[in-house]
């Protein structure tokens, strides 16, 4: 696809005025509090695997209102000392899949916790095991407009609060170093990694990847891909309904959380994005609260730098350890 969105010069200083909710952050941490008031210890089983050089651990912990959530812990075998722990958040309908599809961090000496995404794993990889137990009033196919009548409802307040207490939870492990935790993904998992680290204190890192959910209103209007396309149709039907659904948007959007995040920041974009345009990308990074860099892909799509960017985020975190 050729490049669609601003010029790169423009890019690099794109910094608009997103608008954000008078109680953004009383609404974030009343829904954090009462989550945290309903949870209960993550429990880890080991799981036999044909891997040799890691540990194998099915997590649940409490998510949003105490709900379970499942993840895959891997921990390099014989680790005598607590380890740094990278958590990593999935992209839009995949799932946790099977432990030996992400041995990049846990070979290179991290602990490594893969969060499901709650009703999420059924349109590629190898599946998800958590359920979304919670109802919402109408909306499009898919899992952008469940809830978005009210920002109480929205399904992404359940994920974002769930993302924020898989920190919580991988914290609390003996094995782990709770002062040295990054968070990243992509796509998704790359805008809940920026509502995580927006939301959470004490990140060592966050490395968003080609992140989605980010300025939601030109976002919208920008691009014909899917996700984005899902509220279109919404509003397409819902034809008044615009100014209360990019309200519930706002609270959730990565421009008002990226400002709110203290940690050291590796972005990725890819400048021929379709599905998350990169004026979007740049709008979170270019607002980010702490350090941030960001590596361009000129001529990628939402693939990004696949492998090559991986490399980038483990030379990024180890220099951040090393301060």
């Amino acid at each position: 696809m050729p490049r669609f969105d601003l010029p790169p010069d423009e890019l690099h200083g794109y910094r608009p005025d997103v608008a954000e909710p008078a109680d953004l952050d009383d609404f974030w941490e009343q829904t954090l509090e009462e989550s945290r008031a309903e949870s209960a210890p993550p429990r880890l089983r080991r799981v036999d695997s044909p891997l040799q050089s890691v540990e194998v651990y099915d997590v649940t912990f409490s998510g949003f209102a105490g709900d379970p959530v499942g993840g895959w812990l891997l921990i390099p075998a014989d680790a005598d000392e607590p380890l740094p722990a990278v958590v990593e958040y999935i992209g839009y309908g995949g799932g946790r899949g099977l432990p030996h599809e992400r041995l990049g961090w846990s070979a290179s000496g991290y602990a490594h916790l893969i969060m499901d995404t709650r009703g999420q794993g059924s349109m590629w990889g190898t599946g998800g095991t958590t359920p979304d137990p919670h109802g919402a009033g109408p909306g499009t196919p898919g899992f952008m407009t469940r809830g978005i009548e009210d920002p109480h409802d929205y399904y992404y307040r359940r994920v974002y609060t769930d993302a924020v207490l898989a920190i919580d939870a991988i914290r609390t492990l003996d094995r782990i170093d709770a002062r040295r935790v990054a968070v990243t993904g992509g796509s998704q998992g790359g805008g809940i990694a920026i509502a995580a680290a927006g939301l959470s204190s004490g990140l060592v890192a966050a490395m968003p990847d080609v992140p989605f959910l980010s300025h939601f209103t030109r976002a919208v209007g920008l691009t014909d891909e899917e996700p984005y396309q899902e509220i279109v149709r919404y509003l397409a039907v819902h034809r008044d309904a615009a100014p209360r659904t990019f309200e519930t948007l706002s609270y959730f959007d990565g421009v008002n959380l990226a400002r709110r995040a203290t940690a050291p920041a590796l972005f990725s974009v890819a400048l021929m994005d379709p599905v998350c345009p990169p004026s979007t990308v740049y709008a979170a990074r270019n607002h980010w609260g702490g350090h941030s860099e960001i590596v361009e892909y000129a001529f990628n799509e939402h693939e990004g730098g696949l492998g090559v960017q991986w490399e980038r985020q483990a030379a990024f975190l180890a220099e951040q350890l090393a301060r």
